[in-house]
């Protein structure tokens, strides 16, 4: 074989070699297996809490007046207004103004009432139908005012007391006393009270006192043709008939008269009677009072006159013509601690002992109407009030049982509310000294 043969048959082998390993599969690199992805853990469903509520806030419903006379709102500064027509000026000043000291002791002592101050707003009633008129008129024209202490006089009280009622306000006098104020047939009106007595019940007392005390049987009486001084009189009279007295005469003056003697004449020669009543105001009262003096036949006749007439100015001016004199009135022999300390106040505040009989009247008024604002009124959250008219009336009406210094008081349905209690009085060092009836 020749060496080229060798030769090419080496390059065969070779190159078979090569292609065989050529041809073997390549080895492969060892799988890594990777983690298996993990699966998400299923998720719990998500309870979705509910949305916490915030509470809700009822805006309180806004007062709604239902009161068929209207309401009367105070804002939460604002002050509870009453007003006072009380005579506080002229000649019978003193009446007035014992009774206006009585109301504002009161409203001391009250302080606030529900969060408000108490206002006064005082007018004067001049103790006439005109006076009366006049300030029922500009009270009513004020519609922040809730209501009226007044009058002092009940000539003034008759047209007051219908300005006030028309107007849907109230009144609550301290010392009207004519029966016609209470009587429907006459001159009541509605929203109309008095803590003051009716006299029907002192012109009784004093006939008693005349007839069954003094032994007198035959009588007299002067008025001056005032609501108050004729409804007094002729409850006298008609009491004085009723238990076996004789009226010998009725008659009159009028008011501003300052010569007695014509009147006192015509008295003398009609009796003369035993027993003289003369319930009128001053100055008249006490013209009269010293000119009987001078009148013939009058000598022996026992002179007597009422609480309109019992006033510190009254008794100076009466002086020593009152010896041997009678006055029927309020008993104000009030008894407790309350009226010791209402006189220590009064004394304190004023300078003086009280000046007349209706001072402790005006301060019962006065808490009756605070009692009544008390148990009536709305009150908002921020403090304000709202007053029905007819609420406030139909209140005091309703009084039952209610503790003043005067008594306890309750109100019938046409505003006699007192707890009546009458005495008399003698004057004695220009004091009024109470006689009858005995304690």
């Amino acid at each position: 074989m020749s060496n080229r043969f060798l030769y090419i048959l080496s390059v065969l082998i070779i190159a078979s070699m090569v292609l065989a390993a050529c041809a073997q599969p390549a080895t492969e690199a060892p799988a890594v297996e990777e983690p298996a992805a993990e699966e998400p853990a299923a998720e719990e469903p998500v309870v979705e809490e509910p949305a916490a509520e915030e509470p809700v806030v009822e805006e309180p419903a806004a007062f709604e007046c239902t009161d068929e006379l209207g309401c009367l709102d105070y804002g939460p500064e604002e002050p509870i207004r009453i007003a006072s027509a009380l005579v506080i000026s002229g000649p019978n000043a003193q009446l007035g103004q014992d009774s206006q000291y009585g109301v504002e002791i009161a409203m001391d002592w009250q302080g606030q009432v529900l969060g408000h101050d108490l206002e006064l707003q005082a007018e004067d009633d001049g103790c006439s139908a005109e006076g009366g008129q006049t300030a029922g008129q500009k009270i009513v024209s004020d519609p922040t005012i809730l209501g009226v202490v007044g009058t002092s006089c009940s000539g003034a009280g008759v047209p007051m007391s219908q300005v006030i009622s028309e107007a849907n306000y109230f009144m609550v006098s301290p010392s009207n006393t004519a029966p016609s104020l209470t009587d429907p047939d006459q001159a009541w009106n509605p929203g109309y009270y008095r803590t003051a007595h009716n006299d029907k019940v002192q012109g009784a007392a004093m006939a008693d006192y005349a007839f069954n005390e003094l032994g007198l049987t035959s009588a007299a009486t002067i008025h001056d043709g005032d609501p108050y001084t004729e409804g007094l009189a002729n409850s006298f009279a008609e009491s004085f008939k009723a238990i076996g007295g004789e009226i010998v005469e009725f008659t009159a003056i009028n008011k501003g008269d300052t010569d007695m003697r014509p009147v006192l004449t015509a008295v003398a020669a009609a009796g003369p009677p035993q027993f003289l009543y003369y319930p009128i105001f001053m100055p008249e009262c006490a013209f009269m009072t010293k000119q009987a003096k001078e009148v013939d036949g009058l000598e022996e006749t026992v002179l007597s006159a009422a609480d309109g007439c019992i006033s510190a100015d009254a008794a100076e001016s009466i002086g020593e013509d009152g010896v041997g004199m009678f006055w029927s009135g309020p008993d104000i022999a009030f008894a407790g601690e309350t009226y010791i300390k209402f006189k220590a106040d009064y004394k304190e505040k004023y300078g003086s002992d009280t000046l007349s009989v209706f001072h402790a009247h005006a301060f019962d008024a006065t808490n009756m109407i605070v009692a009544c604002v008390e148990q009536v009124a709305v009150q908002d959250d921020d403090g304000t009030l709202h007053i029905g008219r007819q609420a406030m009336r139909d209140c005091l009406g309703a009084t039952s049982g209610f503790e003043g210094i005067t008594g306890t008081l309750t109100c019938d349905e046409y505003g006699d509310c007192a707890d009546p209690k009458i005495s008399v009085s003698t004057l004695e060092n220009g004091e009024y000294v109470k006689i009858w009836p005995e304690e």
